[in-house]
């Protein structure tokens, strides 16, 4: 690792990273202006559940959509929807004009990607795909509806459907995928929507601050014993059985023990691999995160369904990119929601099995930049043979370390100082924050969905036979019981807040 002349600043405004930060920060302050009674985020538009033949008897787009607030119900919903759209273009646009994408086919693209999200985030609330026979924020809209069949899987069918129509795209429409692939940034797009769930984080604290910081530290504690058993397994056995070289088994083992491509990326700069080795990484761990995503949350649900948090931490420890952890975390807390509610009556909150996965991937989000650095102190005297006299930046560890992560942590901080310095504000501080992590928040997920579908391209696996199956082995082999049996250390019998 050369000695640069990066400033700290460096990258600001160019960054995905960083615009992930700005961006979620941004929808943040607008919510927190409702402490002075100012709404300025009630326009975004929501999705309704609905009923097919109600619809078709009937058909009024207000039966489908409506506006996140009271204060903007006279808003048409069809003019809500494209303020939405033009809202979202116009900032993602600044974004991306900065990080130098091509804004012409980011317009076109983000367009196409946006109005596909919204008709599978509307299609995803028919009530027989997402209404649960209970009650549920006062309504049942399974006995409402008159449902005779339904499979009853909340938020949750949005999600899949969403995915859905981005691999269908990705893998059989490679042409049209190519043409809107500017726009498909799930990283950015699940970055932003992070942010954004501090929000969330901070209102689940002010409920129940004594479980959100057991939480945390469990999945502090859960992070790093994974990352201390992970990353040398996968090493050794890439090394001895695989033979690979040192570079390759380094750059495999941060990838898929750590936080996936960034992790990759990040190895690959500090110890000076070839190039293609982390894009053939990232590559894998794009594809298997596909099949993670669609295949862990159902069998979490189903082979442990009381132990939500269990699972979600799990989830966090084992799918290795932050789009796809946070979109598997999702859908996971809503099947598991869904499916205990159903069983039992009783409704979990929202989103605290979601952050179960979030905390534990974030905190090894944070190792990121102090691993790449004593990698790079390791390569440089033990494996290049150089002299003491190499010099590592220790300003490495400043680049490496996600801003997001940082906005994240930044906006949850800001929670809990109104709610021990300005109690009397919160009740106003809610207002908007519930606006911005429900529905801003959801929409960023929604869109990393559809996205992760776009740029998944299963038939890139061709070629990649020995990298391939080391992948295999030691994900569903290794990651994912160490992972599960730590989670179960860590996390057994710990249970979301009933919502009231």
């Amino acid at each position: 690792m050369q000695q640069t002349n990066k400033k700290w600043y460096s990258g600001m405004f160019s960054n995905e990273d960083w615009w992930s930060a700005w961006l979620g920060l941004f929808f943040f302050a607008l919510g927190l202006l409702s402490i002075w009674g100012l709404d300025v985020v009630g326009w975004i538009a929501k999705p309704k559940t609905w009923e097919f033949s109600n619809l078709m008897n009937d058909f009024s787009w207000s039966k489908i959509l409506k506006t996140s607030s009271k204060n903007y119900h006279d808003l048409h919903p069809l003019l809500s929807l494209f303020i939405t759209y033009f809202v979202f273009l116009s900032l993602t646009s600044i974004g991306a004009y900065f990080q130098k994408l091509n804004i012409k086919k980011y317009i076109t693209g983000f367009t196409v990607i946006f109005f596909l999200t919204w008709f599978a985030w509307i299609v995803g609330h028919e009530a027989h795909l997402s209404a649960i026979d209970a009650l549920v924020k006062k309504h049942n809209y399974y006995k409402e509806f008159n449902l005779t069949w339904g499979l009853q899987l909340g938020g949750g069918a949005s999600y899949m459907l969403a995915l859905i129509i981005g691999l269908l795209i990705g893998n059989f429409f490679k042409g049209f995928a190519a043409k809107i692939k500017e726009a498909a940034k799930p990283e950015w797009f699940i970055k932003t929507g992070i942010v954004l769930l501090g929000i969330k984080l901070g209102m689940m604290t002010m409920k129940a601050a004594g479980f959100t910081y057991e939480l945390t530290l469990a999945g502090a504690a859960a992070a790093f014993v994974a990352y201390l058993l992970f990353w040398p397994i996968v090493y050794y056995i890439g090394r001895k059985y695989f033979k690979l070289n040192r570079n390759s088994a380094a750059v495999l083992s941060s990838g898929i023990s750590i936080c996936g491509v960034s992790a990759s990326i990040a190895t690959a700069g500090a110890i000076k691999a070839k190039p293609v080795i982390p894009i053939a990484v990232s590559t894998l761990i794009l594809i298997f995160a596909m099949f993670e995503l669609v295949v862990l949350p159902p069998v979490y649900t189903n082979l442990a369904p009381n132990e939500p948090i269990v699972n979600g931490a799990a989830m966090g420890m084992t799918v290795k990119t932050d789009g796809a952890d946070a979109a598997a975390g999702a859908i996971l807390d809503e099947l598991m929601i869904s499916k205990h509610l159903k069983k039992t009556g009783e409704h979990w909150e929202e989103g605290w099995i979601l952050s179960a996965a979030l905390l534990t991937k974030i905190w090894i989000d944070i190792f990121i930049g102090i691993w790449s650095f004593v990698l790079a102190w390791v390569w440089i005297r033990n494996v290049e043979n150089k002299t003491a006299k190499e010099k590592i930046p220790k300003s490495e560890i400043w680049f490496r370390l996600p801003k997001f992560v940082m906005a994240y942590m930044l906006v949850w901080v800001i929670y809990l100082g109104l709610m021990y310095f300005f109690p009397d504000v919160l009740s106003y501080a809610k207002t908007g924050g519930n606006i911005v992590q429900g529905s801003f928040r959801k929409l960023m997920f929604m869109l990393t969905f559809l996205s992760i579908g776009v740029i998944t391209d299963f038939s890139k696996l061709r070629g990649m036979g020995r990298l391939a199956v080391l992948y295999a082995i030691a994900l569903f082999a290794i990651i994912a019981p160490i992972a599960y049996a730590v989670a179960y250390l860590f996390h057994h019998g710990m249970l979301p807040p009933v919502a009231k």
